[in-house]
């Protein structure tokens, strides 16, 4: 299992060899491109082991891996293998026509392999304290991606984010520091006490108060990370400027990792405090976080931006998910997380093509995509359809599930306004992506002026589209039988 681990977290970072032994940018992406599919290779065999042996441990609690930490492997590397083709394809297409430099690029390989490998480590990093510096160094890692164009907006954004991240990643330390003092009562060593699987076995033992700050403190700051409000206002700015490979993996990438990291903290303080008060928090940040996303979608001119405050919504349906609680509640949760990345990977990958055929991130200057741009077009309404929520895609589904966890536990009308946010949410991104796609366009539109540029580009919108449709119809009986295992892992 030791080397199925090194195998999930380390091939991402060939790339960034690769550029440092002195590769040009086409063979960098090349060597990115295979290192995600080894990654995502062993994280299912990873998965698959987990669900037959149980969890597995090593160097004191510091690899920890069980069922939860395969199905969010499984996730991101997903994720990085679609912004690994994207990436080949846009940044060749950018190199060409001169608006990135070939320095430029090489940065953007070089950081962007850390990125995907701090993410994935976190999910195999069994100590909390060392979960907050992996979440972290993905963080820093990111912001030089949101950064490479180099434009007075890109910039800017870019330093937005760090701020604001390091004010979240700041609380997250003080909840780490929380829950270790929460097990002091314990006769564990200094590193067990902030070990998830010791501390979720004596979870009983811990001392509640400060458990309960730890937990609210956890939200607020790893919150930071996925875009929770009031703590979301850096994500619109640094999704719709980074370059839309380097979008697709901070809404369908970061995001999850900072959620990760939440479920975590929330499986300790229900066994110690029970469900009411994780659930309070939640339902508090989660509808607020709905309720801004959905209001901002509804007149947003910039359809990066747009995704983005998408990517807001869902986080809080996550959170609403997880406050619900139940087996229906948790399933619902990681059905929607599993089904989100996929659609909003797909669906910033597709804004490439906009961004690079229309040279506009309005989308009042886009019309006709599907005529001008026909995969790009079809890709962009059917992938905004998905995230949306619409039959027979995976994300209703899980959203399905989700409201039906809410007449469970007995809470008719936070499921009832639930509802109503996601209705208000469908029309904000359909109405405009179907404006967008339809209508009168400029005739053809050249995104990827390489006949190779533009199979390679096609290739993660195909596969991606692909995906979501296969698993709204059907639920694989691996995946399920991985996914009530996570849950089981968290009750």
């Amino acid at each position: 299992m030791t080397a199925l681990v090194v195998l999930v977290v380390v091939p991402p970072l060939a790339s960034a060899l690769a550029v440092a032994a002195g590769a040009r940018a086409r063979g960098a992406g090349n060597v990115l491109v295979a290192g995600a599919l080894v990654s995502f290779a062993s994280a299912l065999v990873m998965a698959v082991r987990v669900v037959g042996d149980g969890h597995f441990q090593a160097l004191g609690g510091f690899v920890y891996v069980d069922a939860l930490s395969a199905f969010f492997a499984i996730t991101v590397s997903g994720v990085v293998v679609l912004a690994s083709l994207g990436s080949a394809a846009y940044l060749r297409a950018e190199e060409d026509s001169g608006e990135l430099s070939g320095f430029q690029v090489r940065i953007y390989y070089v950081f962007f392999a850390v990125f995907a490998s701090g993410m994935l480590a976190s999910f195999v990093a069994g100590n909390l304290g060392m979960l907050w510096v992996l979440i972290e160094a993905s963080t820093l890692a990111s912001a030089a991606l949101v950064g490479l164009e180099a434009r007075a907006p890109s910039l800017e954004a870019a330093w937005k984010y760090v701020i604001i991240s390091s004010f979240g990643v700041t609380i997250a330390l003080v909840a780490t520091l929380f829950l270790f003092y929460s097990g002091s009562v314990l006769h564990l060593s200094s590193n067990e006490r902030l070990t998830w699987p010791y501390l979720f076995a004596h979870a009983h033992a811990l001392a509640p108060t400060s458990l309960r700050l730890a937990f609210l403190l956890a939200v607020i700051g790893y919150g930071t990370k996925v875009g929770l409000v009031p703590m979301h206002t850096w994500l619109p700015d640094a999704h719709s400027e980074a370059p839309s490979p380097a979008s697709a993996m901070l809404s369908a990438g970061l995001l999850n990792t900072g959620m990760y990291a939440i479920i975590r903290y929330q499986a300790i303080a229900r066994a110690t405090l029970g469900p009411r008060y994780p659930s309070n928090v939640l339902f508090v940040f989660g509808f607020a976080t709905i309720f801004v996303g959905v209001l901002f979608m509804v007149r947003q001119g910039n359809f990066k931006r747009m995704f983005a405050y998408s990517s807001v919504e869902h986080m809080g349906i996550i959170s609403v998910a997880l406050g619900f609680g139940g087996v229906l509640g948790l399933y619902g949760a990681l059905l929607q997380v599993l089904y989100h990345a996929i659609g909003k990977a797909v669906l910033f990958l597709s804004s490439g093509h906009l961004v690079l055929g229309y040279k506009t991130r309005e989308s009042a200057k886009v019309r006709g995509v599907l005529g001008s741009l026909p995969l790009a077009g079809g890709v962009l309404l059917l992938a905004s359809l998905a995230v949306a929520g619409s039959p027979p895609f995976g994300v209703f589904l899980s959203e399905l599930t989700i409201v039906r966890a809410g007449f469970a536990v007995s809470e008719p009308l936070l499921a009832g306004f639930f509802l109503l946010l996601l209705v208000i949410g469908f029309v904000a991104l359909t109405s405009t992506t179907l404006t967008m796609a339809a209508g009168e366009g400029p005739g053809p539109v050249v995104a990827y002026p390489r006949r190779s540029g533009r199979v390679l580009a096609g290739v993660p919108l195909l596969v991606g589209l692909v995906v979501l449709v296969v698993l709204g119809l059907w639920v694989p009986v691996g995946l399920d039988h991985l996914l009530m295992h996570a849950v089981g892992a968290l009750r």
